[in-house]
């Protein structure tokens, strides 16, 4: 990439006129250009390109260049938000702020005004043809055709009429198949070339790709809403959701045999072809040898296709019961039985076909939720999906380490690196990770000052321990995992914005258990099982009111509390029915008669002492601010010692 030093506009175009001028007498290959930059010189000539062109091409009929931005409607949704943020800033840098789409044509620019009416004379508008077969090398058509980011500058562009110009450009990947569905780029007068301007249409690119990605989320989410409605779906067949281009959302009640003999079932593949214009005849024919519909279910939205249901035939795989139908293997080398995630809900469905898209592209992935939803068992569930059974899993709990080792935790070090060193030196969790997954809980929690060496060792795919200088590759895949809000840690200078975007290609969003429905009573009975068998007795039953309570109670500790609840079951009662008494105080203090926040109400179920009410108030306010310690102390007016040791003193639990 020239910088502004090594880049001589003038020798660079000499060079430039050499080549248009003898381009088959194969000399000396001019030394100070680019490689990728003669390369796509060589490209350009092949396809014909008019050295000598003064524009590119194009699209000026009306109709054909809106029916091209409607069908890239979903990447340009995806980009207005990057657009939004970085727009008050072009004008500034006089610069433009282009959207292409997979074929090098402009669907959207904005930027300064006077550079897009500039642009407009070489078609660097709505409609221009940026394709290198168009108008040879520049930062939309080298991208595009190479899949890689691409920096074109004054006389290293092919043709002689857009070399007053300077623009970079990043391919934007498809979240599924990871193919280059468009281009964004940064353009403008020679004057604003920075090293930085690729960074930044890269970052821009990136985050297309998450809101792409999290467009899908909720297109598949509204489609298993859709099948889940149907009557279809109450059925016992294998089940794979496709949406309308023929790629697998979501897939249920496949055994292992099944799935093995089926590579094509995993989730984001490619099943069949688009499925407009298909009949549902048509759609059985065209599925692989290994994969047999028995019944096809179209699924509309507002009355528009947007996918389908196949119902496949009973090869004897087996289906999982009481909503275990997603199984994680037991680790190599680890003495453990096998996991599963439990649950049938649509937002769990989306968040576990995410995993399984994820583990299939190599990828780091962001896994978000409350503390408790149960996020480390979606990072073992990518981990499950690798396809090397041995591939390590390195977890590490970043809040559970002091600042001042973390670096030493994740990079390794050598013998001496620093006081207390072992002798020797040590590995660090990277290496140990090395062809697996590393999974760093708690990464809201990194300190701030260690996150440009993480970003550094995803970015290169290495590592250098502390006190070496050794470079040490390393092919890990990171799973990230938080509870926190890290776009609000950007903002308030606590976590990068480049790694939030590194890290965060591919994000998980773990439903709290209050908005999973019916998997409460999944969880009740998977969970009751599990301590039953532990306790060598029989299973519990509940009443139907307990169920109601259950299902109505907010679960501020989420799983985790559930799964407690359920162990108290086993611990104190006796018999195996459970009863509307047996539940814990904090979920029946929730339910009681009249005023919530009456004194009445708070008096009801006490003595009436002044210390049966304050306990009462703070049970019900933790509940209320779904178990945010600092926002209950704010409710209350108390600071958070004041606050932990009263819960102390009332044994009151921390969620």
């Amino acid at each position: 990439m020239p910088d502004n030093s090594s880049y001589s506009d003038d020798e660079t175009r000499d060079a430039w006129e050499r080549f248009v001028s003898s381009p088959g007498e194969g000399g000396e290959e001019p030394a100070k250009v680019r490689e990728e930059i003669l390369d796509s010189w060589r490209r350009s000539m092949d396809q014909g390109v008019d050295a000598g062109r003064q524009s590119t091409v194009k699209v000026y009929d009306e109709t054909q260049l809106h029916l091209r931005r409607e069908r890239n409607n979903a990447l340009r949704k995806a980009a207005s938000a990057a657009f939004k943020r970085l727009e008050p800033h072009l004008k500034e840098a006089k610069t433009v702020l282009i959207l292409a789409d997979d074929q090098g044509v402009i669907i959207d620019a904005i930027g300064d005004r006077h550079v897009l009416d500039e642009g407009q004379e070489i078609h660097l508008e709505l409609g221009g043809d940026w394709s290198e077969r168009a108008i040879g090398t520049n930062g939309i058509g080298t991208a595009l055709k190479t899949g890689r980011p691409s920096y074109v500058h004054a006389s290293e562009h092919f043709a002689e009429g857009v070399q007053s110009w300077t623009c970079a450009g990043a391919p934007i990947l498809d979240p599924f198949s990871r193919t280059v569905i468009g281009v964004v780029d940064l353009s403008g007068p020679p004057q604003i070339f920075r090293q930085h301007n690729v960074a930044l249409v890269m970052a821009a690119a990136r985050e297309i790709e998450i809101a792409l990605a999290e467009q899908k989320q909720v297109e598949r989410t509204q489609l298993l809403e859709a099948f889940l409605m149907s009557d279809y779906s109450r059925g016992q067949n294998g089940v794979v959701l496709v949406d309308q281009s023929g790629r697998v959302l979501f897939r249920r009640g496949l055994g292992d045999e099944v799935l093995r003999g089926a590579v094509e079932l995993s989730v984001g593949h490619k099943l069949l072809p688009k499925l407009e214009g298909l009949s549902d005849q048509d759609i059985p024919k065209l599925l692989p040898l290994s994969v047999e519909a028995e019944g096809v279910e179209r699924l509309k939205l507002e009355g528009v296709d947007r996918g389908a249901a196949l119902f496949l035939k009973d090869r004897g795989g087996g289906k999982s019961k009481g909503g275990e139908a997603y199984t994680i293997k037991p680790r190599a080398n680890v003495a453990e039985a096998q996991i599963h995630i439990v649950g049938s809900s649509p937002k769990m469905a989306d968040a576990i076909g995410l995993a399984e898209r994820a583990a299939l592209a190599n990828v780091s992935v962001l896994i978000h939720g409350e503390t408790g939803v149960g996020k480390e068992l979606f990072a073992r569930l990518v981990h499950s999906r690798l396809p090397n059974d041995k591939a390590p899993y390195v977890p590490v709990n970043c809040a559970a380490i002091s600042s001042d080792l973390i670096g030493a935790e994740l990079f390794g070090y050598t013998d001496g690196a620093f006081t207390g060193a072992a002798r020797g030196g040590r590995a660090g969790k990277f290496e140990q990770a090395d062809k697996g997954v590393l999974c760093l809980d708690e990464i809201g929690d990194m300190p701030i000052e260690l996150q440009p060496y993480l970003l550094r060792a995803l970015e290169q795919r290495a590592i250098y321990r502390m006190g070496d200088n050794t470079r040490r590759p390393v092919d890990v895949r990171l799973v990230a995992m938080t509870n926190r809000d890290l776009r609000q840690e950007i903002e308030k200078g606590q976590f990068r914005r480049d790694l939030f975007y590194r890290i965060g290609v591919m994000t998980i969003q773990v439903p709290p258990l209050r908005e999973r429905g019916k998997d409460i009573v999944e969880l009740l009975e998977h969970f009751s099982r599990h301590y039953a068998e532990e306790a060598d007795r029989p299973p519990m039953r509940f009443a139907d009111k307990v169920i109601e309570l259950l299902l109505r109670y907010q679960w501020p500790g989420n799983v985790r509390e559930l799964r407690n609840v359920v162990q108290r079951f086993y611990l104190v009662k006796s018999d195996s029915f459970v009863t509307e008494r047996d539940l814990p105080p904090e979920i029946l203090e929730e339910f009681e008669d009249g005023e919530e926040d009456s004194l009445e109400h708070i008096l009801g179920g006490h003595s009436g002492d002044l210390e049966s009410i304050e306990a009462s108030a703070i049970r019900r306010t933790i509940v209320a601010e779904g178990g945010n310690l600092t926002r209950v102390a704010q409710v209350l007016g108390i600071s958070r010692p004041t606050l932990y040791r009263k819960m102390k003193r009332y044994h009151i639990r921390k969620f």
